[in-house]
This record gives structure tokens, C-alpha cells and sequence, in this order.
């Protein structure tokens, strides 16, 4: 569903062409970016498909056209005006300011940059308007951050949020393809090699990334930290439990909040209901709420199970679901270009 933002960016749009490069094209982000570009309409004059040395001189196909996959320095050489960066913290951290030295705007979908105090933590829909033409390394969120905030950020502004508990149950996706190739051969029996320590099919695992000194995974404090930086406050807590599941579609989280103001819940749902990105999916009588098999391949967070906790006051039960590589990963990040491109800011 094209929002009204979507629709003046395309309008825009027509005004505008532009370099693109995708580092990280050959990747499973990297290849649902370049979907997304063409889905969107996204004013692409010259497409860079960037990767490892090892996809170098390699071909893609995008928009009918054929184009060869080139190397980092190449790409930083050709000067993009925009470059999508996902292909890893490490590659972000070499090369994003390369490229931002030669005058390329970066949005980065790895962690390296989001909790730099300098960097800009940006979902569109929440905070775009703090981007400037000074930003030249844009932070994409955590995708499982990316979803919560989408639904919880109008309900912060109008209840205030004091705590929130939430439990993640994350797609294999969201490891990459080799998790995928572990799941699908665990389907028929073959082992071969393994992305997670332990089996993944008919199995729930408590760990998404490595743990940190306190005892949580770096997954559970990406939805502590960059919630409260994204939200601009500090002083919401946040824990977080991150559950690697066999599912594919996207992640789901059992979301409890506590706010400091007490709430209708059908005003609740109205306020969701009203916020471009999230659809509304709650209807016990139905029994219609959201779930990943039907997340799969949307933009849009989907949210439902909406309840009040009636254990303690002030206190609102949901669940939320969306696509971790499209809203979580690629289309967040393309959104912040068309921003960009909008607002005359590269």
C-alpha cells in the first residue's frame, strides 16, 4: 500500500537521477535492496553493483539492463551521490567514510555506526526530519528495532512510555543464507555445515549474536540502545530476550509497554491505525492478527494482539511482525534515500 509520502516522492523523483552503487549487491539484503529500488521507482541513472573481490567482474541483471559487479575502490572512484551500504560492520567501518570523503552519501545497514554519538539513527517515519546536509553516514536501525519503534513511537508521543519488555522471535533470515541453506538441509536430513551451534529445525534458540559481559546477547541490547536513541529518550528501559526460530517470513515480538499516562485501548488502535507503515491486524473474532507466512514480501509492520496488562496499571500488551529484510533492512534503508532525494539533501 503507497502512502501519501510515497506518492510525493515519486512525483519528486522525476525531477531527479542519480548514481546509486549497492555494496553488498550479491547478498540476501543486498538483493532484496535492489528489488526494492525497482519496486519504488527509485531515480537510478547508473546502477554499481559492489561486493567481495570474489563476485568482482560477475553479472547482475537489473531493470533489463546488465551490469558488471565492480570492487569497493572502483565503486568509491565512480562517486555515487547515494551508496546502500550491507555487506558488514567491518566493511562499513573501512570504507563508508571513503566513500563519504568523495562527497558519496552513505546509509549503512550494519551496527557500526548507529550508537556513534555523530551518526544519525534514522526510521523515516519517525525522525527523517533530523537529517541535514552535513550527514554523510546515515545509520539504519537493527531490524528488530526498526518494527517495534514504528508501532510504539505514536503511542510514546501520546502516552509516554516508561518500560518495555519485549521477546523477539526471529526469522533465520535475518542470520543470512548460510542459516537458510542450514535450515533447508536439516528439511531433508543432509548435515552439512552448520550457521548456529545447534539444529535449527523443530528448535528455538535463545541467542541472536554474541553475548555481551552482562549476560545479554549484543541483539538484545541493539533493542535496548538504539530504541532509546531513535525515541530520543533516555529514560525509557528496555530489556529484551532475542529467540532465533525455523521461520523465514520475518520477526515477531511479544511487546509489553508500560506507559506514564493511562490509555483506551480502542484509542490505541486508532492511533496505529492512522500511522503510515503499521496495518492493524486484530480481530480475535476472526481470528486475524499478524504473522510472518503473511509479513513475507510486505513493507508495512503489521500489529495486533492489542490488550491491555491487566496485572499492573498502564500497561498494554501487542504483537508485532514485519519482513526483517524489507521494512527491517532494505526498504528502510531506500526510504532514507528517497528522503534524501526529497528534501534536496544530496
Amino acid at each position: 500500500m503507497r502512502s501519501h509520502l510515497n506518492i510525493l516522492y515519486f512525483c519528486i523523483f522525476k525531477k531527479h537521477k542519480m548514481k546509486v552503487a549497492v555494496v553488498g549487491a550479491t547478498g540476501m539484503v543486498g538483493e532484496i535492496m535492489l528489488q526494492v529500488l525497482a519496486e519504488r521507482n527509485f531515480p537510478v541513472t547508473e546502477l554499481i553493483p559492489v561486493a567481495s573481490e570474489k563476485s568482482v567482474g560477475k553479472e547482475i541483471v537489473w531493470q533489463g539492463k546488465t551490469y558488471k559487479v565492480v570492487g569497493l575502490q572502483t565503486a568509491v572512484d565512480m562517486k555515487p551521490e547515494i551508496a546502500l551500504f550491507s555487506a558488514g560492520g567491518e566493511t562499513s567501518l573501512e570504507w563508508a567514510p571513503k566513500f563519504a570523503t568523495a562527497g558519496t552519501t552513505v546509509i549503512d545497514n550494519s551496527s557500526a555506526w548507529r550508537m556513534d554519538a555523530s551518526k544519525k539513527l534514522v526510521v523515516p517515519e519517525i525522525n527523517a526530519s533530523i537529517l541535514t546536509l552535513k550527514d554523510k553516514i546515515i545509520a539504519n536501525p537493527n531490524c528488530s528495532t526498526i518494527q517495534m519503534v514504528m508501532a510504539l513511537a505514536p503511542l510514546h508521543a501520546k502516552y509516554d512510555i516508561k518500560r518495555i519488555v519485549v521477546s523477539t522471535y526471529q526469522s533465520i533470515t535475518g542470520t543470512g543464507v548460510k542459516a537458510v541453506r542450514q535450515l533447508e538441509n536439516e528439511y531433508v536430513g543432509i548435515q552439512d555445515e552448520m550457521a548456529y551451534k545447534y539444529p535449527i529445525h523443530r528448535n528455538a534458540i535463545p541467542q541472536c549474536d554474541s553475548f555481551e559481559e552482562n549476560g545479554y546477547t549484543k541483539e538484545e541490547m541493539k533493542l535496548v540502545r538504539e530504541t532509546q536513541k531513535i525515541l530520543n529518550d533516555n529514560t525509557i528501559a528496555v530489556t529484551a530476550t532475542a529467540i532465533r526460530i525455523p521461520v523465514v517470513g520475518g520477526h515477531s515480538e511479544a511487546v509489553n509497554i508500560q506507559f506514564e499516562n493511562d490509555f483506551d485501548v480502542n484509542e490505541v488502535r486508532q492511533i496505529l491505525h492512522d500511522t503510515p507503515g503499521v496495518t492493524v491486524q486484530d480481530n480475535i473474532d476472526t481470528f486475524t492478527f499478524p504473522m510472518p507466512i503473511y509479513a513475507q514480501g510486505k513493507d508495512d509492520v503489521f500489529v495486533g494482539r492489542i490488550r491491555r496488562d491487566e496485572s499492573q496499571p498502564n500497561t498494554l500488551n501487542m504483537w508485532i511482525v514485519a519482513d526483517n529484510l524489507r521494512k527491517g533492512a532494505a526498504t528502510n534503508t531506500i526510504q532514507i534515500a528517497e528522503y534524501l532525494v526529497a528534501n534536496n539533501l544530496v
